[in-house]
């Protein structure tokens, strides 16, 4: 059977610029270092899993301007296989703005221009695809009934469905959906706004854990930074460390976990040693400025 990874999702240009603080309403305040990267948290797990040595396959909508053009040539020469990423005419590739501050954390502010307009039609296009998948992978910058329509056509066959909740919405994501995912990659912030649990402590992450499964996901991973990866198994929580490093830019780091996450499954791994694997790859991507510049290779996760 094919280890293929379809990654559906957004596909952005990043501006970046750091800061010595992220401004305050109403403030206005000199940058350094200003870099345009590639982004969108579709394409970044989509690299992540290409550089980690998976095979994968991005559905996606691009503008068809210069941005989306120069966007279709990187993926293509990163070995993704692009023959469903369209260029669609009148309207612009997404963009996001991203100031950094001296200690990495970062704001992120999206247009998300023709990701909008992934559709449903676009992943019935591309059926043959999932006929010979292992995992589906998603996030939340494209129309939810887009992912929903892709989270059933993975399940028609046999596919593993995971999905990072980020950016988080303003309305809980339908049961529908939820009941068709077998893992889901929330971070803190995001696994409070599925549970209600504000997680701080081992503790709350097991309820936080619970609360999202009794929503009918199968299984668990909340990434928590510098404290590793919270889970469970056989009921109870375990929590997988991460390296310690010096943290410069954390834009691209749940991508590249989720990426990594689902090379390592996709290879026959272990949860745990998944998660391990996953951690490792987002404690190398936090080191480096930028999404796409940040996304470490395979060998460095084995000399690491």
């Amino acid at each position: 059977m094919t280890k293929r990874i379809i990654v559906v999702g957004s596909c952005n240009t990043d501006m970046v610029i750091r800061v010595d603080h992220l401004p305050l309403p109403g403030e206005t305040i000199i940058g350094h270092d200003f870099i345009t990267n590639q982004g969108g948290k579709g394409a970044n797990q989509a690299v992540a899993v290409r550089r980690l040595g998976g095979e994968t396959a991005f559905i996606a909508r691009l503008g068809n301007d210069d941005f989306g053009k120069n966007s279709l040539r990187l993926l293509t020469e990163e070995g993704i296989d692009t023959q469903y990423v369209a260029l669609t005419d009148g309207i612009s590739t997404g963009v996001a703005l991203i100031p950094v501050d001296d200690k990495g954390e970062n704001s992120i502010i999206v247009s998300s221009g023709a990701n909008a307009l992934l559709s449903p039609d676009d992943i019935e296009a591309a059926e043959p695809l999932f006929r010979e998948a292992a995992i589906l992978l998603m996030q939340l910058e494209t129309p939810i009934p887009t992912l929903v329509s892709a989270a059933r056509l993975a399940k028609r066959y046999g596919a593993t469905v995971v999905l990072n909740p980020a950016p988080y919405p303003k309305e809980p994501l339908p049961a529908e959906l939820l009941e068709m995912v077998d893992i889901i990659t929330p971070n803190e912030t995001e696994a409070a706004g599925m549970s209600g649990v504000k997680v701080a402590d081992e503790g709350s992450a097991l309820k936080a854990i619970q609360a999202i499964q009794r929503q009918g996901v199968g299984n668990v991973i909340i990434t928590a930074g510098a404290a590793g990866a919270y889970t469970t198994m056989d009921g109870q929580l375990v929590c997988i460390p991460t390296n310690k490093v010096d943290v410069v830019d954390t834009t691209a780091a749940g991508d590249t976990f989720c990426g990594a996450l689902c090379v390592a499954l996709s290879r026959g791994k272990d949860f745990a040693e998944a998660i391990r694997f996953a951690n490792k790859a987002a404690s190398i991507s936090v080191t480096r400025i930028g999404a796409w510049r940040s996304i470490p290779y395979e060998k460095e996760i084995l000399n690491s």
